[in-house]
């Protein structure tokens, strides 16, 4: 799988976290349609046996396994299940994650400490214990990163560094593995409609009720997860979906000055609530 130009998912193991999730679930289904055999990871034991069921419906090969990303021995212990049930991992896809929405002045460090240990010690403890095989098998992680993962965001001061985090720690990654066929691939989205926003912790580490201000349309689930699909089977190493991220993407760098103005602007109802 490592060598070829074009890759292809039939009959590959693939690991999706926070899969219960709208878009864990997509991705589980999307990959799973194309042939692929799923291992389903998330902390809610309803919503994942819902999953489980609905793979089984499709007759897609299957394995759940519930589990919290930031503990590093639940996750050598989902992993070691869905060896035993699947084989070795061929495709490591790494979504399980958090939001805070709370100026930082207003926030306690150890809300963004949990931030910190979901999205990218979460990512960090799956890499790890997949990457053996992984290597041997010339597979591929995905990380599921935000705009947040590049440029500011207004009153998100935690999420944004755990998604700058996976940034740093990705691409130094690539640069290991990339020789020895193994593909590394950022995935930055804009606003998706799966509802994270509704668990976002607030500064206390309760979770905060108040909207959250969209700059465009929110993409759907499923939307995402094909293009997350169509990209991985070209080995993309960078994906942007959509007219928002690319647009953040070159503004910010172009004119970092002028997107964080735009930023604040499109943002402001942040600072009100936060």
């Amino acid at each position: 799988m490592g060598t070829a130009s074009r890759r292809d998912f039939r009959g590959r193991h693939v690991v999706v976290t926070g899969a219960a999730g709208g878009l864990g679930r997509a991705l589980s289904l999307r990959f799973g349609d194309a042939g692929a055999a799923i291992a389903a990871l998330d902390r809610d034991r309803d919503a994942l046996d819902d999953l489980a069921e609905e793979l089984g419906g499709r007759g897609i090969r299957h394995h759940a396994a519930t589990c919290d990303v930031a503990d590093e021995a639940a996750v050598r212990a989902a992993l070691a299940s869905a060896r035993q049930a699947l084989g070795p991992i061929d495709v490591l896809i790494n979504n399980a994650g958090i939001t805070q929405r709370s100026l930082l002045a207003r926030t306690q460090p150890a809300v963004i400490r949990r931030v910190m240990e979901v999205n990218f010690l979460g990512a960090l403890h799956c890499t790890h214990e997949s990457l053996p095989d992984l290597l041997v098998r010339g597979g591929m992680v995905i990380a599921i990163s935000s705009v947040a993962g590049f440029s500011p965001l207004l009153a998100r001061t935690g999420y944004a560094a755990s998604k700058h985090a996976l940034h740093g720690f990705f691409d130094s990654l690539r640069s290991e593995v990339e020789s020895g066929g193994v593909d590394v691939m950022l995935v930055c989205p804009s606003f998706i409609d799966t509802g994270i926003e509704k668990a976002a912790l607030s500064g206390d580490g309760t979770p905060v009720s108040h909207g959250q201000a969209v700059v465009g349309t929110r993409a759907t689930p499923g939307g995402i997860a094909d293009r997350i699909y169509r990209a991985a089977e070209k080995r993309k190493r960078l994906l942007l979906p959509g007219r928002i991220p690319h647009l953040a993407w070159w503004i910010s760098r172009l004119a970092p000055g002028l997107y964080s103005r735009l930023m604040v602007r499109s943002q402001r109802a942040e600072l009100d609530a936060g």
